[in-house]
Order: structure tokens, then sequence, then C-alpha cells
């Protein structure tokens, strides 16, 4: 995983497509099924932590991207 793109590919491997209509909202709603996937044991250890900081840089850069 290297950047959202890559999330939102691996979510879709579950058929789980996330457009809600703000990038933000996208990457939050992407968190929460990643969320969902661990506690469903469908994902292990080091894909979750991975995932989890790719959403944070992303959600980091967006809040960045939405000051300016």
């Amino acid at each position: 995983m290297r950047n959202f793109y890559d999330v939102l590919q691996l979510l879709k491997e579950f058929d789980v497509y996330i457009h809600v209509g703000k990038r933000l909202w996208d990457i939050q709603m992407a968190a929460l099924e990643i969320d969902n996937l661990y506690q469903a044991d469908l994902l292990n250890d080091k894909q979750y932590a991975q995932i989890k900081l790719v959403l944070a840089h992303e959600h980091r850069l967006e809040l960045i991207q939405n000051q300016i």
C-alpha cells in the first residue's frame, strides 16, 4: 500500500466501493471499512498497520490542502 488509490483497490476486492462526494469523506469512510475488515479477521496486523498509515497520511494532506 502506497497511496489512497491502492487502498481503494484493496477494498474493491471485498466488494466495497466508496464515493461519498468529498475526498476527505472518502478517506474517512475507507478508514471505517478497513477497521471492519480487520475486526472480521480479513486483514492481518501488518496490512492493517500499513493501510492505517497511508490513510492517516492522506487525511493529513487533505486537511492541509483544504486550509489553503
